[in-house]
């Protein structure tokens, strides 16, 4: 079988750092001259892009593994490749569990693909999962979406949060230049892309392991010069970034996103705890106040803002009176959204060894307490968008109304209105609001001049 007729299927768990691996391997997989198939079962070629966050996405790559090993018994000429990070975390082990695999990947070679998968058609079983030096990005994406784009701008994480296993899978620290940055950023304004998300596991950092400044000063390194050194690339209309870390969020950065008019007022800095003891535990390096410092800081500058962060309820040791400062921290703040969980071990993290584990039934009792707490404050929220006109771009048609179309807000709200999506996809369209939801908007299009 030439490789001009194979066909592959890309299936991505977790964060967004893994959507945007998928997208570069599946820009190389069609580089190689494979196609893109809508269902694993018409692939040749499958790929995971695997998640260590919880428990359940290790499971579920464990049982769609199963079921393609199984046809990998009728089908010898079936590759199968687990990339992302149970990969990395895993390596041989995964080979051993499941001895059907062809090639296990850690994130950092994401870029190697087609290195790693010409190994494997030499008849070699490859596991990629050293550590290396990340080769700057010259693969093409193929990216999900036609008019938003994420761009990573830093890998890996130089952290040590006691929880959390991404420095184990995804390496130290490393940013890429603001030049390949902006380069990149340039390609997509010319392809059509209006808004682009930046991307690190922890943003804030970007830059501080950049050689020294230049002969202009402190040249672009950290990422609020970054942010500016990007924000007018031509036809690119929005900016955001994910993820923040509360210990080097600053005043600057703040100051600048309520500056520059392209950086959407829409903050994701996530807290885990509103209680300084687990913050200690969870290595987190700040404090509840701290956290609120920040959030005042931002509606002092940007009043309006959306605020979205993580939170993890039942970590070891976690008192009832210390998840009520989790709920209390919610309350006070108002999240416009939350993306809660409830602790799971990660196998070579400190706190998996600890000894005050809590029972499923608590955790999930918190949870949802937590997540009851969550929806009344999102609820709360949205009200302010009641009649307010909102710039919406519009991004797909509404899968359960063909006659809607959808797009999110500014402050990240997703928004639907009816309209007809092949003249309106791409377009920035002032909406009111007439209907609030906690996670979600419609409206009706204003027309030009009825402002």
């Amino acid at each position: 079988m030439t490789v001009s007729q194979r066909r592959y299927h890309i299936t991505t768990f977790g964060c967004q750092m893994n959507k945007a691996d998928s997208e570069r391997m599946a820009g190389i997989l069609e580089t190689m001259g494979f196609e893109w198939a809508e269902e694993p079962e018409q692939a040749d070629l499958i790929l995971y892009n695997t998640c260590t966050i919880r428990d359940n996405a290790e499971q579920k790559v464990y049982s769609y593994l199963g079921r393609q090993a199984k046809r990998k018994h009728e089908q010898p000429d079936l590759t199968l490749i687990v990339a992302g990070c149970v990969a990395q975390q895993e390596g041989e082990a995964l080979l051993r569990r499941v001895p059907e695999l062809d090639l296990v990947m850690g994130p950092q070679h994401a870029n190697g693909l087609k290195d790693l998968l010409e190994q494997v058609f030499n008849g070699n079983q490859v596991v990629a999962t050293e550590p290396i030096h990340i080769v700057e990005d010259i693969t093409k994406p193929r990216r999900d979406s036609t008019i938003t784009a994420w761009v990573n701008v830093i890998y890996g994480c130089n952290e040590r949060c006691t929880y959390c296993v991404v420095p184990n899978v995804r390496g130290v620290e490393q940013s890429r230049t603001p030049e390949a940055i902006r380069a990149e950023m340039e390609e997509l304004g010319q392809q059509g892309y209006k808004e682009i998300t930046l991307l690190g596991q922890n943003i804030d950092a970007y830059g501080r392991d950049l050689p020294g400044s230049t002969a202009e000063g402190r040249h672009q390194h950290t990422f609020t010069d970054l942010l500016t050194f990007v924000h007018d690339v031509p036809g690119v209309e929005r900016l955001r970034f994910a993820t923040s870390h509360p210990r080097y969020f600053t005043e600057r950065l703040i100051r600048t996103c309520a500056e520059l008019p392209k950086v959407c007022e829409h903050f994701h800095i996530p807290f885990q705890s509103g209680d300084n003891d687990l913050l200690k535990a969870m290595a987190r390096g700040y404090t509840q106040e701290k956290y609120r410092r920040i959030i005042d800081t931002i509606r002092r500058y940007l009043p309006d803002a959306a605020i979205s962060a993580d939170a993890i309820v039942g970590f070891p040791g976690e008192t009832e009176a210390q998840f009520e400062n989790t709920l209390k921290l919610v309350e006070d703040i108002g999240f416009d959204q939350l993306n809660t969980a409830a602790y799971s071990p990660r196998p070579g993290t400190p706190a998996a060894l600890w000894e005050k584990q809590l029972s499923e039934e608590v955790k999930s009792d918190r949870l949802q307490r937590l997540n009851h707490l969550v929806s009344t404050k999102a609820a709360e929220r949205s009200q302010r968008y009641q009649g307010r006109i909102e710039e919406v771009l519009v991004e797909d048609q509404n899968p359960k109304d063909p006659t809607q179309v959808m797009g999110r807000t500014r402050g990240n709200r997703l928004t639907f209105f009816t309209g007809d999506i092949h003249t309106l996809k791409g377009q920035l369209v002032p909406v009111r609001i007439t209907e609030v939801r906690p996670f979600s908007l419609t409206g009706k299009p204003v027309e030009a001049g009825a402002v």
